[in-house]
């Protein structure tokens, strides 16, 4: 059996202290010999952590204890393998960048729709309004390729700061549609919507915590293929099995 927990989630709120953050949260996961990433930014945290489950949730109930994340909810998978070398703890401009500091989702979220809403949707072909519907992928071109929701609109960008561009030049192919953005968690595809809508889609929405949440709510309906993720497991399966052995 899988002894390996890991986690990921992140959270737009303001942190102004994120500087000060950085040592703390360090100096904890290290106590419990766990590995991953941490990134903190003024606009919010973003984590990817992994280790014995006890100790995983242990960091996670320290971590609400701060009232600002009191509401954080990872989601979770299990390897037979610690899939980080490391301990990391960064301090970034953005947790996921962007290069537009107007989009500030700690001051407003993004319109979410929950996965077993977005397989009904898909099932019918169009949202309770009768609009019709069209899945957008805001990854990063390579993680499309190992897979991705059936006939989702992909605009191979390279990286997340490519999506504004892209999104301008594509946008007439998104109009008088219901647009579901989506991405590995859901930090992008959050920052995604909102940049949407402000350049004047009215129906616009994010799917609740990303493919790895729609893989635990729903599996792999609409879905073809893995869902790669920024560790040695590689991708994940739809039931959040890994993909590659990390021995």
């Amino acid at each position: 059996m899988a002894s390996i927990l890991n986690i990921s989630a992140y959270k737009f709120v303001e942190l102004p202290d994120a500087s000060d953050l950085r040592q703390a949260l360090l100096d904890r996961a290290q106590s419990l010999q766990l590995k991953g990433t941490v990134l903190l930014a003024q606009e919010g945290i973003n984590l990817f952590l992994a280790g014995p489950a006890q100790a995983v949730r242990h960091w996670v109930d320290d971590l609400r204890q701060d009232a600002r994340f009191a509401d954080v909810c990872p989601k979770e998978s299990w390897s037979d393998h610690q899939p980080f070398k490391r301990m990391r703890v960064k301090v970034k401009n953005e947790i996921i960048r962007m290069n537009h500091p107007t989009i500030r989702p700690a001051l407003g979220r993004a319109p979410a729709v929950a996965p077993l809403t977005v397989k009904r949707w898909l099932d019918q072909g169009h949202d309770d309004q009768g609009r019709p519907v069209v899945t957008l992928d805001t990854r990063n071109a390579f993680e499309v390729d190992f897979g991705a929701f059936q006939g989702a609109i992909d605009w191979r960008i390279g990286k997340f700061s490519e999506f504004p561009m892209a999104a301008q030049a594509h946008l007439d192919e998104l109009k008088d549609k219901t647009v579901i953005s989506y991405c590995t968690g859901g930090i992008r595809c959050e920052k995604a919507a909102i940049y949407l809508r402000e350049l004047g889609l009215d129906s616009v929405y994010q799917i609740e915590g990303g493919i790895l949440k729609y893989f635990e709510e729903v599996g792999s309906a609409h879905y073809q293929g893995d869902c790669f993720v920024f560790d040695e497991r590689e991708a994940l399966h739809s039931d959040l099995s890994a993909a590659k052995s990390s021995a």
